[in-house]
């Protein structure tokens, strides 16, 4: 008497195993870039804080200059940001220009985002963090 085989051959796996190998080659690479972008909008909300907060102070300022201080606009990141902030070229009437340089990670490519008073914002590097 013949019994009833039961389970899968090892084509039937093989097949599996494939077709997972298949999605996750489309997926992982998605997954990272959705990652990157995810990190990248820190910088994108903040350089934005910052460029209201500028055209708050020389709304206000006596001399209708931008500052050259973070601490004058109240901009202080909670927790542990992961862009360092600064401006460049402030003090001035005509413009000012903040920048986000992420904080580097074993040597991994520094990304870097830029705002101005017109609030162009501006990725120099492109690189994920």
């Amino acid at each position: 008497m013949l019994r009833k085989a039961k389970g899968f051959t090892l084509i039937e796996l093989m097949i599996v195993v494939a077709i997972i190998g298949i999605m996750a080659a489309i997926a992982i690479p998605n997954f990272f870039n959705y990652i990157c972008k995810a990190k990248q909008s820190e910088a994108k909300q903040r350089l934005g804080a910052i460029a209201t907060n500028e055209e708050s102070w020389k709304a206000e300022a006596t001399d209708d200059s931008y500052t050259t201080s973070t601490t004058n606009i109240g901009f202080s990141p909670k927790g542990t940001p992961r862009y360092t902030y600064y401006f460049t070229a402030a003090g001035s009437t005509e413009s000012f220009e903040a920048l986000a340089t992420a904080n580097t990670v074993k040597g991994v490519a520094t990304d870097q985002w830029s705002i101005n008073q017109e609030r162009a914002l501006n990725n120099s590097t492109n690189a994920c963090i």
